[in-house]
């Protein structure tokens, strides 16, 4: 099975993990948040991200979702990139997130897919409804 490594600022990752377990009943995948706060050092945060994708791939891989290109959450998790067994994903998004959890039996590239998808399909304008 993947596993599902989320990389953000403060709580978003936490909260939107929280948020999509409640929806579905249940997080189907090994998971886990670290938490990127102003006070973090990067380079222990680094540390702290191979620790969680070490222990987090059981030997298909580790998705990493992380918030804005090119904060820190998301230059921290740009140091697996080159790894085999891993994929990054910057810009997560509830729908995004709902998505892999919805599809935990897919290899990595499909569900990095999967992740891409949920992500942009879930961005709409919302447009006025008609009057009754």
């Amino acid at each position: 099975m993947i596993g599902l490594l989320i990389i953000t600022h403060n709580n978003v990752g936490a909260e939107l993990i929280k948020t999509a377990t409640a929806m579905l009943g249940v997080c189907p995948v090994m998971a886990a948040v670290l938490s990127v706060t102003p006070e973090s050092d990067p380079d222990a945060m680094l540390r702290e991200a191979r620790h969680l994708v070490a222990g987090l791939n059981g030997g298909a891989g580790v998705l990493v979702l992380t918030d804005m290109y090119g904060s820190t959450p998301s230059n921290i998790a740009a140091h697996f990139v080159n790894e085999e067994q891993v994929k990054v994903i910057a810009g997560i998004n509830l729908p995004m997130l709902v998505r892999v959890l919805n599809y935990p039996q897919l290899d990595l590239h499909q569900l990095a897919d999967k992740a891409l998808s949920g992500g942009r399909d879930g961005i709409l304008l919302c447009r006025p409804l008609p009057e009754a």
